[in-house]
């Protein structure tokens, strides 16, 4: 028996088939709205994630260049100024200290007077970190005042530079000049330099610790003894660790070796041969 003829569709069907149809489109078109909806937000998180690190890239690398070279530039200045000031070359033999003394007590370096807080009495010279590095030294360690300018802030309760005991700084590891941002790369033996008005003290290194943020033992007159007398000169170097963060921190210390008087007839107005390039004579 052969089959039939197809009935075709009838007028209600049809009608039923295109509202079918439309209704799918719609549907479609409300999903692929959906879609590209979500798809242009997540492109703008994208995009934010993107310039935000972009930004902390500025903050922690572009301006630790340019801070730092304006810090350069404002550390030879002081020195200058300081070469204006400096009082005539004296007659009297003024000897490096020995750093074979069996007292080191015994050589008397200068010890200037502590000045108010946030004043600029010193400059840091590391030779370690090349010879653009030049950074001042203010007192005090306030966030706002000191550190953020992208200064080293001397610690009151420390003593002065040249002073028997503990003569300690802080400074930001990163961003804001990046005044410690090399401190982790200090060898044994290098020296670490203090100028002030009065010449340079010349500190060599020792040894790196890492301490939790209240581990205030480094501070003591002789660092992490507070029983014990302070017989020597030390420097102590502290900034946070690991890098962008505060988890902990850094110490670097030093021991004093000698000290060289500001001397405006003598070479490099009497700084050492190792850091003429960074002082370049006051110039």
């Amino acid at each position: 028996m052969s089959a039939g003829p197809e009935t075709a569709p009838s007028v209600p069907e049809e009608r039923a088939t295109r509202r079918a149809r439309r209704e799918h489109e719609r549907r479609r078109a409300r999903s692929g709205r959906r879609i590209s909806i979500i798809g242009v937000f997540g492109e703008l998180l994208i995009t934010a994630g993107v310039l935000v690190l972009l930004f902390i890239g500025w903050q922690l690398w572009f301006t630790e260049l340019t801070v730092g070279h304006e810090l350069k530039g404002e550390a030879a200045q002081q020195s200058q100024e300081w070469n204006e000031h400096a009082p005539p070359p004296s007659d009297e033999p003024n000897e490096p200290a020995d750093p074979g003394t069996a007292d080191p007590t015994a050589y008397n370096p200068p010890v200037e007077t502590a000045p108010g807080n946030a004043e600029r009495f010193g400059l840091l010279i590391v030779p370690r970190w090349g010879a653009d590095y030049y950074r001042p030294i203010a007192e005090g360690i306030g966030v706002a005042d000191v550190l953020n300018k992208g200064e080293l802030g001397h610690y009151p309760s420390t003593v002065m530079p040249g002073a028997v005991g503990n003569f300690a700084i802080a400074a930001h590891r990163m961003g804001h000049g990046g005044s410690l941002h090399h401190i982790h790369e200090l060898q044994l033996g290098d020296h670490i330099y203090v100028e002030t008005a009065s010449g340079w003290y010349q500190y060599e290194f020792r040894n790196l610790e890492y301490v939790h943020p209240t581990g205030v033992g480094v501070l003591d007159p002789v660092p992490q003894s507070p029983e014990t007398p302070a017989t020597e000169r030390y420097i102590t170097l502290t900034s946070c660790n690991p890098m962008y963060t505060s988890n902990e921190r850094i110490i670097a210390y030093g021991v004093f070796d000698r000290f060289y008087p500001r001397d405006t007839s003598a070479p490099n107005n009497g700084a050492p041969d190792e850091i003429a390039a960074t002082v370049g004579g006051g110039a």
